[in-house]
């Protein structure tokens, strides 16, 4: 099967789109926007009228930007791929995409009731479960030298629900020399969206319990990932508390201050369903202790239904040519 992503420029967007595709196409195409593409650049001034060769017979995208260069893309093919979009469509393009993916915090009785919707669990991603096991060992040996239980501490940055004020950012400083003392070799990952006094002040406690990439160099995220005996992920970020539970290890979830919109119930939701619902997260109330779950592997899950319904489809009378 021939697999295009396409996505924002934003790396959550292309992280989901990909996520999905490699389990139906090893190397997919990937298509990059930068800007919605209006109605009359969609037509005429495509900017796919010559596609690349060969065509796909899939179209995975994600992102409010994606969607009309989607259908122009579809517009340009001598035989019209099958499309996903992983997110809510917009109106216009809710009956054109094959299938759309919605995650459970975003998910309603109307969208249930939308025959090309399903709901999904957070967002799908690029982490694998035996792909972490496979790199433990080496990450392990080089991130915790001591053989130390290690906590790998993924902190985010203030969004549209969330914030990071003084007192926040003491609290997880605090949390984290507290886990080292407490003999964690804490592996701390801050992101582009954090705080910029949160890295320099981390980096002036280093030491072999306290573990921080200085945003320098190859990202160890991914290792990290790997040696974790456990997880502490801010609030903020649904990608990478989806991320952490792949590992089948604990996952704590760090508080952070509310910030006054409407968004953050989605968030809140997305939390409760995670953690008392699902058995997959706890909030983390100062220590850390085991627990058991089974693993989810979202992107799999995807890619198997998208499989199935192209399957289903090509049976169908009159239905379009699409290999699989």
């Amino acid at each position: 099967m021939r697999v295009w992503t396409v996505s924002e420029e934003k790396a959550g967007t292309l992280t989901q789109c990909v996520g999905v595709a490699r389990h139906l196409d090893p190397e997919p195409h990937r298509i990059i926007v930068e800007r919605e593409l209006s109605r009359w650049r969609a037509r005429l001034l495509s900017p796919y009228r010559t596609l690349e060769q060969p065509e796909p017979d899939l179209i995975i995208s994600c992102g409010n930007k994606a969607q009309a260069h989607v259908f122009a893309i579809v517009a340009a093919c001598d035989q019209p791929p099958f499309t996903v979009h992983l997110q809510t469509p917009e109106p216009e393009f809710v009956q054109r995409f094959d299938m759309a993916f919605i995650s459970r915090h975003d998910w309603t009785e109307e969208k249930a009731r939308t025959p090309n919707f399903r709901p999904m669990l957070g967002v799908p991603h690029q982490i694998a479960k035996a792909a972490l096991e496979e790199a433990r060992p080496n990450a392990r040996r080089r991130w915790v030298p001591h053989d130390n239980r290690a906590v790998a501490v993924l902190i985010g940055g203030t969004n549209r629900a969330y914030q990071y004020n003084s007192e926040t950012i003491e609290r997880l400083i605090h949390t984290i020399r507290s886990l080292a003392a407490d003999g964690w070799t804490t592996l701390v990952s801050t992101s582009r969206r954090s705080d910029p006094t949160i890295l320099p002040r981390l980096l002036d406690f280093c030491n072999d319990r306290i573990v921080v990439w200085d945003r320098t160099g190859e990202n160890p995220y991914r290792d990290f990932l790997a040696a974790a005996d456990a997880f502490l992920v801010t609030k903020d970020s649904i990608t990478m508390n989806c991320e952490a539970v792949t590992s089948g290890r604990p996952v704590y979830v760090f508080d952070l201050p509310k910030r006054p919109r409407d968004i953050v119930e989605k968030f809140e939701y997305f939390h409760s369903d995670m953690s008392e619902n699902l058995g997959l997260t706890r909030k983390f109330e100062g220590h850390i202790a085991g627990y058991d779950y089974t693993p989810p592997d979202e992107a799999q899950r995807i890619a198997n239904m998208i499989k199935a319904d192209i399957s289903n489809y090509k049976n169908m009378p009159n239905s379009r040519a699409i290999s699989i």
